[in-house]
């Protein structure tokens, strides 16, 4: 296969590493359900994906590989030509794979994130994105708004060199999977989601200082509700764990 350069306004960088695309194939195979693949591009996954016998759906924008593909894929695929964002995921439980392109990586996240029939996904991002998001290193605002329904993890980091053209910096595989047992009652999303926004941008001096100035709870109750979440005073948002974001929440609001 040929792979010519990426157009700039798609951000294409499609990956050309077979290693790689064996590692993707693996973790999609180890999953179950339709699989949905987010920019497929020239078909690097999609014609791995095919050989899993489950039902395939194609999501790309550039109507010249929408015709290329369905050329060169099994007449069973489903082909779309339309823009990700705007598309309408199936209400059926589903997989969501793909090579995301970079600048688009959050945009898609949060679609996927809002969209509640999918139960794994598998996508290479920006490495530095796939450890933000698997909390390495420090969870972002948006992990810690999801943790308590969903799971985050790196799988593999790949090198600039796997892409055609190469980006200028490497990817990483980011996993995520939807939780069978929440932490946190899907009833309480909205006002969880809001709690960790509050936390994060509230002033203070580690997180029982800003969770005493952003709630009902005086000093010491706070620090109380803190400490009984396993949190330290001084720690910041960032350093919370899922199980100590969800028993922050609870101590909160009980």
């Amino acid at each position: 296969m040929t792979y010519h350069g990426g157009r700039h306004e798609h951000g294409q960088n499609f990956l050309a590493h077979q290693s790689t695309i064996t590692r993707i194939t693996r973790l999609v195979a180890d999953t179950e359900g339709p699989i949905v693949e987010v920019g497929p591009g020239y078909g690097s996954l999609t014609k791995k994906f095919q050989k899993l016998d489950r039902p395939l759906t194609a999501v790309e924008i550039d109507g010249r590989l929408v015709d290329h593909l369905t050329a060169v894929l099994a007449a069973e695929v489903e082909v779309v030509h339309a823009d990700f964002l705007t598309w309408k995921l199936p209400r059926r439980p589903h997989v969501v794979a793909g090579n995301l392109p970079f600048h688009l990586t959050t945009a898609i996240l949060r679609k996927i994130l809002h969209t509640h029939s999918w139960t794994h996904a598998v996508l290479l991002v920006q490495w530095e994105v796939a450890r933000r998001r698997a909390g390495i290193g420090g969870a972002s605002m948006m992990t810690a708004q999801w943790w308590p329904w969903v799971s985050f993890d790196v799988d593999a980091r790949v090198p600039q060199s796997a892409f055609r053209p190469a980006p200028t910096v490497d990817g990483g595989l980011l996993l995520m999977e939807k939780r069978s047992a929440p932490l946190v009652d899907p009833a309480y999303r909205k006002v969880y989601r809001q709690f960790v926004h509050d936390v994060f941008t509230g002033r203070g001096r580690g997180v029982a200082d800003i969770v005493a100035r952003r709630s009902r709870h005086s000093a010491m109750s706070a620090r109380n509700v803190v400490a009984d979440a396993g949190v330290r005073a001084r720690a910041l948002p960032k350093d919370l764990t899922p199980v100590q974001w969800a028993d922050l929440f609870h101590g909160i609001i009980s």
